[in-house]
Parts: C-alpha cells; structure tokens; sequence
C-alpha cells in the first residue's frame, strides 16, 4: 500500500514532480554487492511512550534520538486487521552505518544490490531504467521470485523504459515496469521489460490471480507533451511472462491520475485512489468487473466505475476525530470513465455531490476491509480543513467508512516518520513504511502497539556535501516467503533485497 503523511516541517510542492529533485542525478558506478553490517549491541533507549484517553490513543515515537519521528492518533490495530501474527516486533536495534554508503541497516541484516539504473539489463533491451517507484513480489516456481517494479518516469525522465515489440502502448512515453526473475538466494536470473510506453506509473497494487495493476498517475491526452494516445489507465502485468498481458489499457476502470488499487478478494471489487493535489481534489472509486475473480485479461471485459459519496460529507478533510465513523455510504455511477472532455472529478454527479479528498494515495485490503489513504490537506489549497495524513477503513458489508488513522507532524526531519508513503504489511505482524520528504530518508516499522522503529537508512547523497539530499524510498514488499524485504530507492534508482532475523 501507498500511504503518505506530511507533518508541519515538510516542504508541499505545488505539484508532485515524478523526476522528484533528482532527476538529473547520474548514478555512482557502484556495482551489486552485499553488505553485512558491523556488529554491535541494539539500543534498550529509545522506545515509545504510550498515552491512552477515553476518546483516542496518541502515541509519540522515539527512535533512539531525542524527539519524536511522527504522531499518530488512532487505533493502530485496525491496521493489522487480518493478519496472522499476534503483535509484531519492536524493533531491531539502531542503524549501523554502510560503510559502502548506500544502506544503513540493524545489526544482522544485510542487503544485496539487485539492480541500478543505468545498468544493461539482462535481457539486453536496453538500461535499466529510471524513478523506481511501486513494486510487488511474486511467487516463481522451484524457489524463485519475480518482481515487477514501477518506473514514475514523465517525459523528462533520464533513462526512459525501452520500447520492445508487442509490450509498448506509446513509443513516445518513457514510463512502465521491468521484471525481474530472483533465485532462492536472491541472484538476479533474469531481468527485462515488462510493460513500456506508459507514463508516471507511479504505484498499484497485485490481483488474487497473480499480476500486477501498474497505475499511471497523468491525465495528459495524445498531442500532450508528445504524447501519441490518451494516458490516464491501468495495465495488467503478468510477472514472469510479460507477452502474456502485452499493452492493454483497461480504459473502464477510468482515465484519471491513478495511485494505486486494492481488490477485494471476495467479491472481486478493485478498489482505486486517484492523486489530485489541486482542488476540487480527488475521488475514491470502485470498479464492478463484469468477469470478477477471472484471471490474466479478465478485466478486460469492462465493468462499471462508480465513485464514493459519503452523505453530507464533500470533503474527507472536514473529518478530524479518529472513529468517527458513516453508515449508509453511496456509490455513484462515473458519467463519463473516459474523461473524454472533462476529469471525472469535475463531472456532474448530479444535486448530492460526490466527496473529494486532497492526496488520495494508498489504498490495501486488509481482513474485510479495503484501507485508503489522503495523505495530507492544506486549507490554503481549497481543502475543508488542514491534516497530515489521514487512513479511512470501508467495510463494503456494512457499507461503513472509519476514521482510523491521523498522522501527526514531525519533530525532527532526521528521524523516521516524515512523509510516509508506500507501505506494506511485514511478516513480523507490522507494518513497513517508505519515507519520502525532507532530511534524512528511511524505512521504518510500525508495531500494532504504535511503536515506530528505523529499519533502513539511505544513504546515497543526490546533493551536494554542504546541503544533502537522499532520494525516498518506495516499493516496499517481502519476498513471499518472508524472509527477504524488497525496497527501492527512487533517485539514482536502486532495487535492495534486504535479508535478516525477521
């Protein structure tokens, strides 16, 4: 899941840049190598302190540093709905310096360099290209694992994806998703173009059948910046045999700026976010596939797009008190998927409205609920009311929207906890979080009893010695096994196999 939060200190850009502030950064010739950190003993200092009122749980994190990483207030259980493990770790211990500089990991783990853009690939298509964005892991026969992983490049972006025969949608977009093909001991076997020609496809999410819905996070139309068709879809990617999905957009699931999906395991439902960041903001959809549960190209066969509306409730920002909670929510039809004149979230729902959110990003299933993220809002931008991040819970049986999650600012930009985004469930019954904002860049965990702890630092300068800068993180996955964390770093982008005691 792709989730974001943005405290006090942070930096809003006016629009998300997909090159970020790196895109010009040429990568180190750095080559893959492991790295097994020194050891030392973990810090007892450093855990959180909890605080619990009548109404709300607020808990403070502390990472071993003085200060707190981030806030939240909420019901940190409900995040975890589903899933096998009881409580989740604590921790493990403080970050030991990479002496190599690319990643600072706890004592006893150690990470392996899977691949770097600007590297050949293996299928000797081209480079490996830019922006490593969202990324899933995917079981493989005899052991082995495939990863199908984003590349959020726009037109400006440095290594574009290669074009191949029978898997690009437009030779003039630069963005789409390689695969690669990893044996039991995380060797790259193989690693090649998976989807090319699309555009800022930013995150997505897998299907219960096995593939990957990559989402392209644009609205621009064909004669836009070069463009030679529409963009604004989802693709299918299947992961180990990419000519099996081809280049299909799967125009009825909408022409928007996607973030990412979640499908309902059940009744087949694709739940979708979009990322509008200026007002009237975005929506969150549902997508009623007329073949639910069907397979490779089962979404292909249409279906119908509806968009939430919660009565009484235009803006989600409005919302301030975790718990809070609407019953009886609506689902009305889109007029027009296409977006062929208008974006849908200035189409005319009719007198009720539908409801809007600043930054919708994340969203994952979890237990029998679909989890959605805004990851902040600002009044100053048009939005009801001012946040820094927000994750909503809709039980489709009850047709019930909760308040879950607030997040809170930050103190210190280099401690973990600023700007949350991509987020995954982990093994060890927690979740892990990509950070993306100002200062120091991590990926941190976070128990179900609120504990935040730093469990990666980047450390891959894209600035200068006297004002550095460290590229965010993204994609964050487990191999399925569990026993190996995916993670890319977006600028100079690089895949991480990160292995341990989990």
């Amino acid at each position: 899941m792709s989730a974001s939060a943005q405290p006090a200190s942070a930096r809003f850009p006016e629009q998300r840049s997909a090159e970020r502030r790196s895109s010009e950064h040429r990568p180190s010739e750095h080559r893959p190598s492991e790295h097994r950190p020194s050891e030392h003993r973990p810090s007892e200092g450093g855990r959180p302190s909890e605080h619990q009122s009548a109404t709300r749980r607020q808990v403070l994190a502390r990472t071993g540093a003085v200060g707190a990483g981030i806030a939240f207030t909420g019901a940190l259980s409900e995040l975890f709905a589903g899933t096998a493990a009881a409580q989740g770790r604590t921790g493990y211990g403080p970050l030991v310096p990479d002496p190599d500089g690319l990643l600072d990991l706890p004592k006893g783990f150690r990470y392996k360099v899977l691949s770097r853009e600007g590297d050949p690939l293996r299928s000797g298509e081209g480079k490996v290209p830019s922006n490593h964005d969202g990324m899933a892991a995917f079981a493989g026969r005899q052991g082995r694992v495939h990863l199908v992983r984003n590349h959020e490049n726009r037109v400006t972006g440095r290594v574009p994806v290669p074009t191949v025969d029978g898997l690009t949608y437009d030779p003039a977009a630069k963005g789409g998703c390689t695969a690669l093909t990893l044996d039991s001991r995380n060797d790259v076997l193989d690693e090649r173009v998976a989807i090319a020609g699309t555009a800022v496809n930013c995150a997505g999410g897998p299907t219960p059948w096995g593939t990957w819905l990559t989402c392209e996070e644009t609205e621009d139309k064909a004669g836009t910046n070069g463009y030679t068709k529409d963009h604004g879809f989802i693709f299918e990617v299947h992961p180990s045999d990419p000519h099996r999905s081809g280049a299909v957009p799967l125009t009825a699931m909408g022409r928007f700026q996607h973030e990412a999906i979640a499908v309902d395991p059940q009744r087949g439902i694709v739940y979708e976010t979009e990322d509008a960041f200026e007002k009237p903001f975005g929506l969150f959809y549902r997508f009623l596939p007329e073949r639910p549960e069907g397979g490779l190209g089962s979404l292909r066969a249409g279906g119908r797009l509806q968009a939430m509306r919660v009565p009484g409730v235009p803006d989600l920002s409005a919302i301030q008190e975790t718990g809070t909670t609407f019953d009886g929510i609506e689902w009305a039809d889109v007029p027009d998927p296409l977006a062929a004149s208008t974006p849908i979230r200035l189409q005319d729902f009719g007198p009720k409205g539908i409801t809007h959110a600043q930054k919708l990003e994340g969203c994952y299933w979890g237990g029998t609920s679909v989890y959605f993220v805004s990851s902040y809002a600002r009044s100053r931008e048009g939005s009801a009311a001012d946040h820094f991040g927000q994750i909503w819970r809709y039980d489709p049986a009850r047709r019930r929207l909760t308040l879950v999650i607030v997040f809170g600012p930050g103190t210190d930009v280099q401690l973990p906890g600023e700007e949350p985004d991509n987020i995954c469930l982990a093994p060890s019954g927690g979740l892990m979080v990509c950070e993306d904002g100002e200062g120091a860049q991590h990926v941190y965990g976070v128990t179900r009893r609120g504990e935040v702890y730093a469990m990666a630092r980047g450390r891959q300068n894209i600035g200068t010695p006297e004002a550095p800068e460290w590229g965010e993180f993204a994609g964050v996955t487990f191999s399925p096994d569990g026993d190996t964390m995916y993670v890319n770093c977006y600028a100079p982008g690089t895949t991480f196999a990160v292995t341990g005691p989990w």
